[in-house]
């Protein structure tokens, strides 16, 4: 650049978007981690130009501003490249340092003990097939485990894997890791037992009788759910850190339609336990409305905002529709999107213009096309309207939506005119 003009040109908000594109093109058709390092490169160069550049101030105090605009640009393509990168051979290494913490820390059952040895013995085999090493278990106590498991480490630092050139041995050898992991969480711990003798002190087991399949604790489940002991089906929900058993706990819970399972889940879903309120959802307990509205606005956990959203609409009270369609502006397009859904659950008519305007403005495809979707199931003629008006968008999610919306609509007609 030869003069100031020229700088002033080069560092407009034009042209810096300009080079983002360019970049995020880059990054699209990247391949190798020298690909990615020369797109890093750039947009490091990119950001120090916006910090030099003295870009012009938003006219309004609702516009975005420039500056402000391109580094969220530019944040998000950082993150872009980050999920690009890799995997990376000491990805392996990091995930079978964390195994032999496991192995050293945890206080295993007797059974538990035999389990991980039959665990690691898989690992070692598995892993000699991947890397062509010769990694040997001598002993079946904790020390020796963790010996073969270093052992397996300084193979594969020895190996100098290259990321781009050895990629499929190191997805082969992260699979490897993640099993060991995973037969490692599953293999019996001393505080299961503990749960287990709790759970076996409040007479949880009783149900079976004196012959028990193992484990027990389904077959118990589904009997409690039988008699309608909805305090055993709480004891295990609140017990259990299983995601299969706590969903099969929600599930009984709905079946069951127990003003008492309210009761039960109550306390985890006022410590806002996602399964807690996904439970209150379910079961469409409508004691649960004021304390989930109370939860509308965690700005800072947009997760549990999600669960929320969702289980206000199931349990389908209008009165929760203006704080819900309140957060069709907020900052994060998951919890917009989320919040759209939740009011076509809703199914509130008052929603229709706000959900319409979603559709026209919001800068996210996937926001819009739950906005769409949300019309289509308050179905009334003018929302079906609104959403149809987009069947030739710039977004299949969005244009499928508008194209569903226009059938139902076409079928009214038909209907009316044969009438």
């Amino acid at each position: 650049m030869s003069d100031g003009d020229d700088d002033t040109t080069a560092l407009s908000p034009e042209s810096l978007d300009e080079r983002l594109t360019e970049a995020e093109e880059a990054l699209e058709a990247a391949e190798t981690e020298a690909d990615l390092d020369d797109v890093e490169a750039t947009l490091d160069d990119i950001d120090a130009d916006i910090d030099a550049a003295d870009l012009p101030e938003a006219d309004d105090e609702d516009d975005e501003d420039p500056a402000e605009e391109l580094s969220s640009r530019l944040s998000d393509l950082r993150d872009d490249l980050e999920d690009q990168r890799g995997p990376y051979a000491e990805d392996a290494v990091s995930e079978l340092e964390d195994a032999t913490s496991t192995i050293s820390d945890t206080r295993w059952t007797e059974q538990g003990e035999g389990e991980i040895v039959e665990v690691v013995e898989a690992f070692v085999e598995d892993f000699n097939d991947v890397l062509d090493a010769s990694v040997t278990l001598e002993g079946k106590g904790a020390d020796a485990l963790n010996s073969a498991i270093d052992d397996a480490i300084e193979a594969i630092e020895a190996a100098s894997l290259d990321a781009d050139e050895d990629a499929e041995t190191i997805a082969d050898l992260l699979d490897v890791a993640d099993n060991l992991t995973a037969g490692l969480d599953d293999s019996q711990e001393w505080d299961d037992l503990e749960t287990r003798e709790k759970l076996q002190a409040q007479g949880f087991y009783d149900v079976l009788g004196h012959y028990k399949d193992y484990p027990p604790e389904l077959s118990a489940l589904k009997e409690h759910e039988k008699r309608g002991n909805v305090d055993m089906i709480a004891l295990a929900f609140d017990s259990f850190q299983s995601d299969f058993m706590e969903e099969y706990c929600i599930e009984a819970f709905t079946r069951m339609n127990d003003d008492a399972a309210f009761d039960a889940v109550e306390p985890q879903a006022k410590r806002r336990d996602k399964g807690a309120i996904k439970a209150i959802g379910k079961m469409a307990a409508e004691d649960g409305i004021e304390m989930l509205v109370d939860y509308v606005d965690s700005d800072n956990d947009p997760a549990l905002q999600k669960v929320v959203f969702k289980a206000l609409g199931e349990i389908g009270s209008e009165e929760t529709t203006q704080p819900i369609a309140d957060k069709l502006v907020t900052e994060n397009e998951n919890v917009r999107s989320a919040a759209a859904r939740s009011l076509g659950l809703l199914g509130d008519t008052r929603a229709v213009d706000p959900l319409t305007d979603v559709l026209a403005d919001d800068d996210a495809d996937s926001v819009r096309a739950s906005a769409a979707w949300a019309l289509r199931q308050i179905g009334t003629q003018t929302a079906l309207e609104a959403a149809a008006e987009y069947t030739d968008d710039r977004s299949y999610i969005v244009q499928r939506e508008a194209e569903l919306a226009a059938e139902f609509l076409g079928d009214d007609v038909e209907a009316e005119a044969t009438v």
